[in-house]
Formats: structure tokens, C-alpha cells, sequence
């Protein structure tokens, strides 16, 4: 579906070499974005970046000054800050509370949590000075629900809506907007070591979002007027 919606703004999507945010990335370039894709993944970035005519942006997430370099980077090809912001870089995995390893919480958090807020902070406070931009920060239904095995997920995406909620308020009246979105589970590789389908626990992936669902809500939010907010969005299948 190509338009010219989104055609001078750019958008920087993390997350960018798979699932929702390589989907992301490709409907907002065919809504004439100019998109940076960001992940750790150098080679799927550039081929990515090249089909949909984007820039690679190679960036650790739970490495500080990979964040900054990358977005320094951003800052000055671009002349300013992007115009779109998506947070969808992720890591997900499954255990309980008494069984989920230290190192397997951690990165959770470093991902999901600690790498948005990196990204948003980052770019905070030149967005705030240029009085525009959009925020979109991808959470999950697991960041305000409960499900057994969930443990470290669950903490991670409920701490992103904690974060993404006071950032909300202080975006208030500055012109710049930020969303949350919480789509329910998405059919992407990342469940591709689980096989839900054979797991009474955990849902049919023809019963799942797909990844490109998902990326018309982003590009729907990115559509919207100027003044409108649109704090939370929840997804689910139909």
C-alpha cells in the first residue's frame, strides 16, 4: 500500500531487522518515509535498508554509547531530530518466577525497558525544543496482564508502561505526542524456540496479530493531526 502520507518526515524504528519492526519500517518507507532501521544486526539492516530504500543504523540496545553514537549519527545526516520514533526492539521468553535465570531477567529488562527509555532519552530533548514528534513505544497485553511464565517479560513491558505513562504527562502541551501500544501475542520468529503451537499454555499462531497488523496501527498513529493524542492503543485479534 504506497502513498505519499509520511513523504519528508523521517522515522527511526529499532527493532528494524525482524518481526514488527522490519514491518514497520517497510510500511513506513511505503508511505514515503525516510526510514532509519535500527538493531544489532548489521547485515540484516542493510539488506533491509535496501530494499525499502532506508539507512542501516546498527545499534546495541544495552550498550549505552552504541545508543548515542548511532543517534549522534541520526542527528547530523538528518540536520535534527526524527519526526517518528518507534520503539520495537524486543526479547521474549517464557519461565516462571522460580524457574527464570538472573541473566534471562536482565535481559529482559535491558531490551524491552532500559533500551526504550535509552532511545527516548536520547532524543527527548532536542524533539521537546523542535516542538514536534511522535513516540511510539511498542509494549505488549502482558504489560498490563497477568500470565503464568511471564515473569521477567511481564516486568519488563509493565515497567515501559510505568515509564511511558509519566512520559506522557510530560509531553503534555510540548507538541511532542507519544503512544503506547499493546498489541497481543504477534506471529514473528521470535516464538519460532517455543512452538505454541503444540503448547496447550500458550496461544495458536493463526490465532496471533501478524507483525504487519501491527505496523498499519504504527503508520495509522504516524497519519494522525498534530494535535491529536493518543496516549494507549491495545490490539487484538479478531
Amino acid at each position: 500500500m504506497s502513498d505519499d502520507a509520511l513523504r519528508g518526515q523521517v522515522a527511526l524504528v529499532t527493532g528494524a531487522s525482524r518481526g514488527i519492526g522490519a514491518a514497520v519500517a517497510r510500511r513506513l518507507a511505503e508511505s514515503g518515509a525516510s526510514v532509519w532501521l535500527a538493531a544489532r544486526s548489521a547485515e540484516a539492516l542493510r539488506t533491509l535498508a535496501g530494499e525499502v530504500g532506508g539507512t542501516a543504523l546498527p545499534m546495541d540496545l544495552s550498550d549505552d554509547t552504541s545508543v548515542w553514537s548511532a543517534v549522534d549519527r541520526l542527528r547530523d545526516e538528518v540536520g535534527g531530530p526524527p519526526d517518528i520514533v518507534v520503539n520495537a526492539a524486543g526479547v521474549f521468553s517464557v519461565a516462571a518466577g522460580a524457574e527464570v535465570t538472573v541473566k534471562d531477567f536482565d535481559r529482559n529488562l535491558d531490551v524491552n525497558l532500559r533500551g526504550a527509555f535509552l532511545v527516548v532519552r536520547s532524543l527527548l530533548p532536542d524533539l521537546l525544543e523542535a516542538g514536534r514528534g511522535l513516540v511510539v513505544n511498542v509494549g505488549s497485553v502482558a504489560g498490563r496482564r497477568a500470565y503464568p511464565g511471564n515473569a521477567a517479560y511481564s516486568a519488563s513491558k509493565y515497567g515501559l508502561r510505568g515509564f511511558h505513562e509519566v512520559l506522557g504527562e510530560e509531553l503534555r502541551g510540548t507538541g511532542v505526542r507519544a503512544t503506547l501500544l499493546e498489541p497481543a501475542a504477534t506471529d514473528t520468529s521470535i516464538w519460532d524456540p517455543m512452538d505454541p503451537d503444540t503448547d496447550p499454555h500458550l496461544p495458536d499462531r493463526d490465532e496471533m496479530l501478524r507483525a504487519e497488523d501491527v505496523a498499519e496501527v504504527v503508520h495509522f498513529l504516524a497519519t494522525r493531526p498534530a494535535n491529536v493524542r493518543v496516549p494507549v492503543l491495545s490490539l487484538e485479534h479478531a
